[in-house]
């Protein structure tokens, strides 16, 4: 009896081949899936089953690829959003058998109205659940968000609570298998880590501390969380089925003599933020390799045909495949650094960094033609900020600068200054001549404020 985790970085998800003896199961596959099938070939097992824990928002299930190069069946818990045309549905009481492990659907709605959860029983060995993979019901210190359906927020937040009775009924020594770890959108205050047992949450999950129906209820309509555009794109193709990855994720370098940025949609700069704040290709997007998974979706179109400014041929290979599972295909070159574009005589931008030091000295001053801009999250502004900042979400700030005065000055901070760099391009390729960072940002400013 096996159960292999796979995890992809950046969106922190979370899938599982499992199996006993010949046979394998692939629960929640990401898009590029030639990892689980030379995962079961060690094992001396064929997939014949897939199961799909929910309908995915952050990333394009690869289950009905996996299935055409395996020929193995999909399966999709009930009440869907659509017809998931890959898939057959399957519903509570629903059993498979692997060897002497047994597999049985457990309807677990309230993330989205399609969810289950998957328990596992050890027919040789044990009476009881040894585990389940709870899909987004349920999380490691979290459980899943719940704002997906704005018109019915309290009907599925009251179906979630129902949904984690039912989890805690499993008993205390259920291991937990989520679909998601920390890092991932779809949830708020994840662990940083990806075991835990039913016990444990039960403990020390504060979402499973509360007992009332209507407090829990009342909390997740409090929680605040921010969609990006291309979650839409995810929805519908994860009804269809999206196509398979390409090959070969390597995109062409591009020479800085041939380089014209307007030949792509997109100038993305994956590098470190210092680089990019040294000496950037103008109009450029900043959001690093291992930022992309997070940020990137609030940006990109999928229609787009995107440029790489990178430190090389891995780290492009890296954020392409980031891109992929998340339905951005149109990677059409890159640029191995800009010292040698530079000696082509183009243009240059840089982006300043300031202190808590000259932050300070500016709130004091009192300057009417200087804003400092926070970019954090809600919850994070509002559990503690600099007096005289304004709050624009860096997700929201391409949509949002109709709101700002590109004549003005700008300080931008998030709470190390990687975010505040992601949006401070944003700015400055949107005609906003003044803008700096603030580098360290919130982590910076306490430290300066305990001296």
């Amino acid at each position: 009896m096996f159960i292999d985790k796979i995890k992809s970085e950046g969106l922190a998800h979370l899938s599982y081949l499992i199996g006993d003896g010949s046979q394998a199961c692939v629960i929640d596959p990401r898009r590029d899936c030639e990892i689980y099938i030379e995962a079961a070939r060690k094992k001396g097992a064929t997939i014949t089953h897939i199961i799909e824990t929910h309908r995915n928002e952050d990333l394009i299930s690869g289950a009905p690829i996996l299935a055409q190069m395996t020929g193995a069946k999909v399966f999709h818990g009930p009440n869907a959003d659509g017809i998931v045309k890959y898939a057959q549905t399957t519903k509570e009481g629903d059993k498979f058998t692997f060897g002497a492990m047994r597999l049985e659907i457990l309807e677990t709605p309230g993330h989205t109205f399609d969810s289950i959860s998957i328990v596992i029983f050890d027919e040789n060995h044990s009476k009881g659940a040894v585990g389940v993979f709870t899909g987004d019901a349920l999380f490691v210190g979290d459980t899943g968000r719940t704002d997906f359906y704005p018109d019915k927020a309290e009907k599925v937040a009251g179906l979630l609570f129902d949904s984690l009775k039912k989890l805690k009924a499993l008993g205390d020594q259920a291991i937990i298998y989520p679909a998601h770890g920390a890092g991932s959108v779809c949830g708020n205050n994840m662990a940083n880590r990806e075991f835990s047992t039913i016990g444990h949450e039960v403990e020390n999950n504060p979402m499973l501390g509360i007992s009332s129906r209507e407090k829990f209820i009342k909390k997740k309509l409090s929680e605040k969380h921010y969609i990006p555009q291309y979650f839409s794109l995810m929805e519908k193709l994860n009804l269809v089925g999206g196509a398979a990855i390409k090959s070969i994720l390597m995109p062409p370098p591009v020479s800085p003599q041939a380089f014209k940025s307007k030949d792509a949609d997109r100038v993305i700069d994956i590098r470190s933020v210092t680089s990019f704040a040294g000496a950037h290709i103008p109009e450029s997007l900043a959001i690093p390799v291992d930022m992309l998974s997070a940020f990137a979706g609030y940006f990109l179109r999928d229609s787009e045909t995107i440029y790489f400014v990178c430190d090389g041929p891995q780290q492009a290979e890296l954020a392409a495949r980031h891109l992929a599972r998340m339905g951005f295909d149109k990677i059409i070159g890159r640029l191995d650094g800009v010292v040698g574009f530079s000696t082509t005589g183009a243009d240059i931008g840089d982006l300043p960094f300031v202190d808590a030091k000259t932050v300070k000295h500016r709130l004091t001053s009192t300057k009417e033609d200087w804003t400092l801009l926070d970019v954090r999250s809600q919850d994070e502004f509002d559990n503690g900020h600099i007096d005289g900042a304004i709050h624009h979400y860096v997700g929201h700030i391409e949509n949002g600068l109709g709101d700002l005065d590109p004549d003005k000055s700008y300080t931008v901070m998030c709470g190390s200054g990687a975010r505040a760099t992601i949006a401070a391009s944003i700015m400055k390729a949107n005609n906003f001549k003044n803008v700096d960072v603030f580098l360290g940002s919130m982590g910076a400013w306490q430290a300066t404020m305990q001296k």
